[in-house]
């Protein structure tokens, strides 16, 4: 699944840093913090490896 916006791809980036074991998980808050407990390397690479050029900043509410 990718990300819908530059704030999510972000998220999963760091996650994905940190699951990787590049950044501590100490340093994660918020969303890329459950997104590090909650997906699969595989699953934040795929959100991760979104260009941010063609995502909005913000995810819109429904």
């Amino acid at each position: 699944m990718p990300a819908k916006s530059q704030q999510q791809q972000k998220a999963a980036g760091a996650a994905l840093s940190a699951k990787r074991g590049e950044t501590p998980k100490s340093a994660l808050k918020g969303a890329s913090k459950s997104m590090a407990e909650s997906m699969t390397e595989a699953e934040l690479e795929k959100m991760a490896s979104v260009s941010r050029r063609k995502l909005p900043k913000y995810a819109g509410g429904d």
